[in-house]
């Protein structure tokens, strides 16, 4: 088999070559009208749109046997696992899978971009960014003691929409769509996601969680650009991460 025969290379291993071209190089990720990453950028959007559950070998689990049991997981039963593809500098793949019910809560990405596609089921998804500096919203400074007021951020609420196996991929970028909540809905479900580069604690790149502190009000035609209080917090409880092996082809970079 030559180096470039796609047709006998995985999708998914054409998928992870594409997002190492993309990401390559962390120096100039910041350029978005840079023609190169912006042509790299679409390919690889382009492929995550074709991926689907069968070319990572996954089958999709049932309902009944992923029902919410919120005492279950107290139990050493983790409400999301994930699925490790591969990992570079660069980026990180891997697959999610959520059970009934589960939510991964609001959180960050920070100077990261990310694709997000669902192999399965269905996932709402919303998306906020944080303001830097008030931008003349109307929400006013939740009362809160003195102690927790530096764990404030002003946000916007930028989308809130339901993503399935048919829907294009989900997109976040250092500035846009950075914070996200992810919901499993109508039962279990499964998404592949890439991290650019990966979450790295040591080089500034740490998760952080939040709650929201004032609901955006909705309006009559869409859910978009609404300010909203947001606070920071440690990780929910009820939610932690577990790990299982992944089933498809593999990655050789």
């Amino acid at each position: 088999m030559m180096p470039g025969d796609s047709t006998m290379t995985s999708i998914v291993q054409r998928i992870a070559r594409q997002a190492l071209v993309t990401f390559r190089n962390p120096s100039v990720l910041g350029e978005e009208n840079g023609k190169s990453f912006i042509e790299n950028h679409g390919k690889l959007k382009s492929l995550m749109t074709e991926v689907r559950a069968t070319d990572l070998k996954l089958v999709p689990r049932r309902a009944d046997a992923s029902a919410p049991r919120p005492a279950a997981y107290h139990h050493g039963v983790p409400p999301v696992t994930y699925m490790h593809i591969c990992e570079t500098d660069q980026f990180s793949m891997g697959v999610f899978l959520l059970k009934s019910g589960a939510s991964i809560p609001l959180h960050d990405h920070p100077g990261m971009y990310g694709v997000l596609k669902v192999l399965y089921g269905k996932v709402r998804i919303s998306c906020f960014d944080r303001l830097e500096r008030h931008v003349g919203g109307t929400q006013a400074v939740p009362q809160l003691p003195s102690a927790q007021m530096g764990a404030l951020r002003r946000s916007v609420l930028r989308s809130s929409a339901e993503y399935t196996e048919e829907s294009g991929p989900c997109i976040l970028s250092p500035d846009r769509d950075n914070l996200h909540q992810i919901d499993a809905v109508d039962g279990p479900t499964a998404f592949m996601d890439i991290l650019a580069p990966p979450y790295d604690p040591d080089d500034g790149r740490d998760c952080h969680y939040y709650k929201v502190l004032t609901e955006a009000e909705p309006k009559p035609a869409e859910i978009k650009d609404q300010e909203v209080w947001l606070m920071e917090i440690p990780q929910p409880p009820h939610f932690w991460c577990g790990g299982e092996p992944y089933p498809g082809p593999e990655v050789h970079l």
